[in-house]
Formats: structure tokens, C-alpha cells, sequence
């Protein structure tokens, strides 16, 4: 089973698609923040996908905690989402894909299938 670190902000929109991840199969791991994701990634390590929020409140956006996760692992594949057109944002690293908000879960399920 894909271990999947999930950092969304939003607790309603962070439940929901938690347990629609869990549903499809992955063992998610949930974090409200950018440092709680840090704190994470270097306690348990080991994750197979990062999905993050990109601008979070607390001062440590979704490319860093991208950007450390592929660091520690670098087989980790990182989903960074935003409500934010892709213009708006700062450009991206290669390995890490892009999903705009809103979205639909299956969405997701599609995108983490494609990197798998």
C-alpha cells in the first residue's frame, strides 16, 4: 500500500479527501500545515506521494515541504495544489506535478495514478 502524506490548510476539504484516498487504497497520512508536514516527513519519513497545499498560513509553503520530501526521498512523487492559476505561482521543479482548486477527487486519484 502507497504511503501518501496529504497538507491541506482547510480542515472540512482535508478530512473529505482523506478518506477518499484511504478508500482507493492509500495509507494517508494527514498534516494541517506546512511545518507540521516537515515535522512529519522527518519522523516517519518513507512516504511514496506528497500532495500539498501550496500557500499554507505558518510560513512554510507546499514547495518546501515538496522539495524536503524528495530530499529525504527521492522516489517521493509531489502533487502541489493551489487555488492560484499557475501563472500566479512560482515556477515549479520538474519532478512535482500541478493540480488547480477546485478539484474533484477522482482527479487526484487520476494525477497520483499517473506518477505511480
Amino acid at each position: 500500500m502507497a504511503r501518501l502524506l496529504y497538507v491541506e490548510d482547510d480542515a472540512l476539504l482535508r478530512a473529505v479527501t482523506v478518506m477518499a484516498l484511504d478508500d482507493a487504497g492509500y495509507d494517508v497520512v494527514q498534516a494541517h500545515d506546512g511545518r507540521q508536514a516537515l515535522q512529519l516527513l522527518h519522523e516517519q519519513g518513507g512516504f511514496d506521494f506528497v500532495v500539498s497545499d501550496i500557500s499554507m498560513p505558518g510560513g512554510v509553503s507546499g514547495l518546501e515541504v515538496a522539495r524536503t520530501a524528495q530530499q529525504l526521498r527521492p522516489g517521493c512523487r509531489a502533487i502541489l495544489v493551489s487555488g492560484y492559476a499557475r501563472t500566479q505561482l512560482p515556477s515549479l521543479p520538474g519532478a512535482v506535478a500541478y493540480l488547480g482548486k477546485p478539484f474533484r477527487v477522482h482527479e487526484l486519484i487520476d494525477v497520483l495514478a499517473e506518477d505511480s
